[in-house]
């Protein structure tokens, strides 16, 4: 069965001024259960993680800063959200949420968190609306309870998987690869394992070859035995911060080369959803289902 991370707090502990795109966390699992390719029971809420498994990833100074609400008032502003103890419990939940949801993944092949994909923070500081890295925590959670040795982030977010590439500096036992706007936030980037960077207006066409050729060639060559994919709409010619220009039947040949070649090679992956920002939210909610969409017909 396909399992799901579902939590209300994913958008109702944002302010109001931030509520848009974020509604989409309400609107998608509605769209999913409307038209049937989920039920309730595909659904599972997400709670407060052991702190133990977030200081795997991030400082004990940078976590208690958060948890007391002590961060300076720069490195918030830096985050994007004012500090709020509702703030901080949604990135915690999120956190657990990408947890359960790979442990789910390690039984069933696949499963998804409708939050996530928070790649902007870092192991002492958040950024970009991302206050700390929930795919990243979950990739230590498996390893340090021996469920993974050898993980793979795949991060097609229109934007560069910063604090995921710091996080995993010189690290061997996790590869990342993120494929991205060259043009696009952040502008100083940190380095990837692999990075592979694209001109403004990149289409379907170009997009797809390129994940096509390099996705199997590096998992024979790096013989993961899981994988993390952060499947951002983001990339959309409809998104006002993407500068991409694929449609949204690309983007779900995106997914589908993806998924397809996890279940090809018997690979479990979990999916966190990461940005999408176009002006109509019929679109985002559109290209996040048909990831959805795929997973069941590949899978179950």
């Amino acid at each position: 069965m396909l399992k799901i991370a579902y939590h209300q707090i994913y958008k109702h502990s944002l302010p109001e001024g931030h509520r848009f795109p974020m509604i989409k966390y309400d609107l998608l699992p509605q769209q999913l259960l409307h038209e049937g390719t989920c039920e309730e029971a595909n659904f599972f809420k997400p709670e407060l993680p052991s702190i133990s498994s977030v200081l795997t990833v991030h400082t004990q100074a940078y976590v208690n800063d958060l948890l007391q609400l002590t961060l300076n008032p720069r490195a918030a502003r830096k985050t994007g959200f004012p500090l709020s103890k509702s703030l901080v419990d949604r990135e915690l939940i999120i956190a657990d949420g990408t947890i359960k949801s790979s442990q789910f993944a390690l039984k069933h092949g696949v499963s998804f968190n409708i939050a996530g994909g928070t790649h902007h923070a870092y192991t002492d500081h958040g950024e970009a609306f991302c206050l700390l890295n929930d795919q990243a925590i979950a990739a230590r959670f498996l390893q340090e309870h021996k469920l993974a040795k050898k993980i793979l982030i795949i991060d097609l977010d229109v934007h560069q998987g910063n604090g995921t590439a710091e996080i995993f500096n010189n690290d061997n036992s996790v590869f990342t690869f993120s494929m991205h706007g060259k043009g696009n936030y952040p502008f100083k980037k940190e380095k990837s394992d692999l990075d592979i960077e694209l001109e403004n207006g990149t289409t379907n066409d170009l997009y797809l070859s390129i994940l096509q050729e390099t996705l199997p060639k590096l998992l024979k060559k790096e013989q993961p035995d899981f994988i993390f994919y952060l499947c951002g709409v983001d990339v959309l010619e409809t998104d006002k911060l993407g500068k991409l220009s694929l449609t949204i039947n690309g983007c779900k040949k995106r997914d589908q080369i993806v998924l397809e070649t996890c279940k090809a090679y018997n690979l479990p992956v979990q999916c966190s959803m990461g940005g999408g920002y176009s002006p109509d939210i019929k679109h985002i909610i559109e290209a996040h289902a048909n990831t959805y969409r795929l997973a069941q017909e590949i899978w179950f």
